[in-house]
């Protein structure tokens, strides 16, 4: 039995090692594979009453994938659709791998429908929001650390005025400065691009590099923590959070929605959807098309205000 179980594991960490060397994923999505197949295996042990191999795994029916989605969505906790898309994804990536590498096919998966969802548009702020922002980042008085309000806005500025993930921001390191008019960025897959950074942007790295307390070796991280190690993602998220509920803007405000705004900025300045697909990183068209249901959107919002006969 404990063989057994330990089979299920092993194939759980060589796939998890499979899109970490040879896709290249990031931690946390590795993570995410990892959590959503985890919550899988514990559905099957319990809903099939043994402990998962190889033959559970291939006699897996139609019955059997809808069981689990529907317990995800029944909870506790309690799941949306697109969690549920996203654990069917997590299944389908998984399965594909083990028939691939390791001869175990299951047919039924193929047949398994998943949730559909509401398309949402990106939620982008407007662009004086955006200056309200970028303002009371590079407020000293906000934090009574000077160099600390300088490294916000400088990162903000990375964020809004270069499109960036904010891994791709967080990941700058000192052997990369100083920044020129144009980043390299590597992005998901390991895929590189070039972007375009604004003087604003530069000077505001500049300023903060300058008042920043510690030392910027190569290999270091630009972006710093207070202690001087690395920023992270979750203390960028925690700076969004703090500067909207002083500004009174929605908490759909997140480091991820400024690379919308810059997208839906660009376009509704006359930018082409294909120059902003090389600018984001977009592997298809159809990634960036979305931005420009956003400023139709827009557009429309404002005639219902403003027309006459609105």
């Amino acid at each position: 039995m404990a063989g057994q179980k330990s089979e299920s594991a092993s194939l759980l960490d060589d796939f998890c090692g499979w899109i970490t060397a040879e896709r290249r994923l990031a931690k946390l999505s590795v993570e995410a594979y990892r959590r959503d197949l985890g919550f899988f295996f514990a559905f099957l042990q319990d809903h099939r009453q043994q402990t998962i191999g190889r033959q559970v795994l291939s006699n897996l029916s139609i019955a059997d994938f809808r069981a689990f989605l529907a317990a995800r969505r029944q909870g506790p906790p309690a799941v949306g659709s697109r969690t549920l898309a996203r654990n069917l994804s997590a299944l389908r990536t998984f399965f594909g791998w083990l028939e691939a590498r390791r001869g175990i096919a299951c047919p039924a998966l193929a047949l398994v429908e998943g949730p559909k969802l509401a398309k949402s548009l990106p939620k982008a702020i407007s662009p004086q929001a955006a200056q309200d922002l970028l303002a009371l980042a590079a407020d000293p008085r906000r934090t009574q650390i000077p160099w600390i309000a300088a490294r916000d806005v400088a990162l903000l500025l990375v964020l809004y005025g270069a499109g960036l993930r904010i891994a791709e921001a967080l990941a700058l390191k000192g052997r990369d400065l100083p920044l020129s008019d144009v980043l390299r960025v590597i992005g998901k897959g390991g895929k590189t691009r070039l972007v375009p950074l604004l003087p604003a942007a530069r000077d505001a790295v500049a300023a903060y590099v300058t008042q920043c307390p510690f030392a910027m070796a190569r290999d270091q991280a630009v972006f710093r923590g207070i202690r001087g190690g690395t920023m992270g993602a979750r203390e960028a998220q925690s700076l969004l959070q703090q500067l909207r509920g002083q500004l009174g803007l929605p908490s759909s405000l997140t480091p991820h929605a400024l690379r919308h705004s810059f997208a839906t900025h660009l376009l509704a300045g006359g930018g082409d959807l294909r120059t902003i697909q090389e600018l984001l990183g977009h592997s298809s068209l159809s990634s960036t098309q979305i931005y420009a249901a956003v400023d139709q959107a827009h557009l429309a919002a404002m005639v219902a205000k403003a027309h006459p006969r609105a």
